[in-house]
């Protein structure tokens, strides 16, 4: 019997109508955990680098976590992978939400789609009875209005649905896939499932998932449950208010924009406004938050509530979490209340709320500089907010000048050309990054930033505060409860950092401890991403109920697996380095991994080319970013350094 997972995935190939469940092998759970680590040997071993993301042989996997389903508190992540038409590097975004248990309990652990439908389809899997039916009556419809309308079709108000809007049918670059409450939308995965004809994916389940040691395991998680609530009532001082606590950023519950309304850049440009935020503007935020929020909300089995529903006069009720309340407005230096309502329709659109925004600025900072022309935006209103509608529109229907915007920043500069190349500033890889401006460069963030495979910073951070605790008395008290580090030596390393600038070395942390802890930052995103753990209770925040120390119970005492810290590490390594390797065998390298040019203000190019040699020769990759032999034997990847030596890849080193 296998614990926790359900041992069988589901494949459908479109372009034959088949669909199959097949058994998986117990010994890629050991290696591999589940979710990110499978879905990317999944995609290793079947797609060749070659294969373009529009291509009827490239796969759009939807995994869930190892632990997924389980009483674990925040065990909902869904883990769409595939390869991205922004980036043409692998592409995972994370969607919590209920779909994933959803379908552990219909007895599957995967959904893997390759091929093409020659319509629009959705697939209804009800336990073991699995359809692929006709969607022509959903073409064109919202990507909100289309779960629910399906769940009436099918008179299953219980089913779970994940679905595309118009952007996703006409594979935009951006588009996202929407599942209630929670969306995977980085990095294009919704134009792959457009161009597979998909419009959505709805899934009902009964059956039962087991563990290993059930006693055990249930108490581990009424720990977490009792640590939780603990925390919660004990915020971290010193920090941010939508950041003190638990779970994403806690955007829906606070209203705390001063640091962002000063350090996001407004519009696609340079500028920050540290104007901005004024005790008026606060108050009326808050007027707009507190009346447009019906109530909090949370995903399956947790109970953080980082989203909202959000109702205005004159739009329907949607669900809203994180910056996607920012994005907007300060692309179009506007408010929260217009803010609230483009986001609506850009989320029954299915779009991306870190890009897109980005990319509508971009189109409008080309006209005032000259590069693009009058014609070129034809028939778009005077007023601010009605020009942000109305190219919005542009773009997910791929018209006129939004049929260039619609592939990002960086392809539609290349298209445009005029210079257009220096106003895409904000992207790394190709992909738009949270617009932020800062002072001095952080090397942590340099690191995370260059070289995570994600391509999104709020994905990659956490754990380790972002900046130093103005006292020693403020670090002295955060250390003396923080069990939650691997080693001692990063309390140490925090007890010495001061404020950048003062210290009589300036590039503190150092090359060594930045390293250091990045690589603690990483392996706690990887581990969630395997057993689908929302990162808001584990790898993002300070303090976490979920951590290095008690993960190894959790999947000892629930899947059945022998684990301990040293396997632990091990197996995110293994994830981490065989994702590089896929996206080496795509073209990545070195040359590719630096941040945005103005991200940081004051810049040190000799430090962060040490910074990057230093992480490279800790993850045992050579100057390049390529994986070494010796790494890929340590990690039970041989067949991966047979691979890049075939190609010519790796060299004899």
């Amino acid at each position: 019997m296998r614990y926790a997972e359900t041992g069988f995935n589901l494949e459908i190939d479109l372009s034959r109508g088949n669909i199959e469940r097949v058994e998986t092998d117990p010994k890629l759970t050991e290696l591999h955990l589940g979710g990110l680590g499978t879905n990317a040997k999944i995609l290793w071993d079947r797609v060749p680098p070659e294969t373009e993301p529009f291509s009827p042989d490239n796969l759009l996997i939807f995994g869930t976590g190892l632990l997924c389903g389980t009483p674990a508190p925040g065990a909902n992540r869904t883990i769409v992978t595939t390869y991205s038409p922004q980036t043409l590097l692998m592409a995972y975004s994370m969607m919590g939400g209920f779909w994933a248990p959803e379908l552990k309990y219909a007895g599957y652990d995967k959904v893997i789609i390759r091929g093409k439908s020659a319509k629009l389809v959705y697939l209804w899997i009800n336990n073991d009875k699995v359809e692929i039916r006709d969607a022509a009556h959903l073409q064109g419809k919202g990507a909100v209005e289309t779960q629910e309308l399906i769940r009436q079709e099918l008179n299953e108000p219980n089913a779970q649905v994940a679905a595309i809007g118009l952007a996703g049918e006409n594979r935009v670059y951006t588009a996202s896939i929407e599942h209630g409450r929670s969306s995977a939308s980085r990095l294009g995965i919704g134009a792959v499932m457009g161009d597979k004809g998909i419009k959505a994916i709805a899934v009902r389940g009964t059956k039962d998932i087991y563990l290993s040691r059930p006693d055990e395991y249930l108490k581990l998680c009424n720990e977490v449950l009792k640590y939780i609530k603990a925390r919660e009532e004990k915020p971290v001082p010193g920090v941010m208010p939508i950041l003190a606590g638990l779970g994403s950023p806690q955007e829906m519950k606070h209203i705390d924009e001063k640091w962002h309304t000063e350090n996001f850049s407004w519009g696609n440009s340079r500028t920050r406004r540290k104007e901005f935020w004024t005790k008026e503007v606060e108050e009326k935020w808050r007027e707009t938050q507190l009346n447009a929020r019906t109530r909090l909300i949370s995903c399956y089995n947790c109970p953080m509530k980082c989203g909202a529903i959000i109702s205005l006069p004159g739009m329907s009720t949607y669900m809203m979490k994180c910056f996607s309340k920012l994005t907007y407005a300060m692309a179009a230096f506007s408010d929260l209340d217009f803010g609230f309502r483009i986001a609506q329709r850009a989320a029954e659109y299915g779009v991306d709320g870190f890009s897109t925004p980005q990319i509508m600025a971009f189109g409008f900072e080309l006209k005032e500089a000259g590069i693009l022309t009058d014609q070129d935006f034809a028939g778009c209103p005077s007023d601010n907010e009605g020009k942000f509608y109305w190219l919005l529109d542009r773009i997910v229907r791929r018209e006129g000048i939004g049929d260039v915007l619609a592939n990002g920043t960086h392809w539609a500069a290349q298209q445009i050309g005029k210079g257009a190349e220096a106003y895409a500033h904000n992207n790394i890889k190709k992909h738009e990054q949270l617009p932020l401006k800062l002072g001095m460069l952080n090397p942590i963030y340099f690191l995370m930033y260059c070289t995570g495979e994600k391509i999104n910073i709020t994905q990659i951070e956490g754990q380790f505060p972002q900046a130093p605790f103005p006292t020693m008395e403020e670090r002295e008290d955060f250390v003396k409860d923080w069990i939650h580090v691997p080693d001692e030596k990063f309390k140490q390393y925090l007890l010495d950092w001061e404020m950048r600038g003062e210290h009589s070395n300036p590039y503190y942390p150092t090359v060594d401890m930045s390293v250091d802890i990045v690589d603690w930052q990483e392996r706690m995103h990887y581990i969630d991403d395997a057993l689908g753990i929302c990162a808001g209770l584990s790898s993002f925040p300070l303090k976490p109920p979920y951590h290095i120390h008690n993960y190894p119970h959790f999947i000892s005492s629930g899947v059945g697996i022998d684990m301990d810290e040293a396997k632990l590490t091990k197996a995110a390594k293994r994830n981490r380095t065989l994702i590089r390797a896929v996206n080496v065998r795509r073209g990545l390298r070195r040359a590719d991994e630096k941040p945005p040019e103005d991200h940081w203000r004051k810049r040190f190019p000799e430090l962060e080319e040490k910074l990057l040699d230093a992480y490279y020769k800790f993850k045992g990759w050579n100057n390049d970013g390529i994986p070494t032999k010796e790494t890929l034997h340590e990690l039970d990847l041989d067949y991966v350094a047979e691979d890049l030596e075939q190609r010519g890849i790796m060299k004899n080193e």
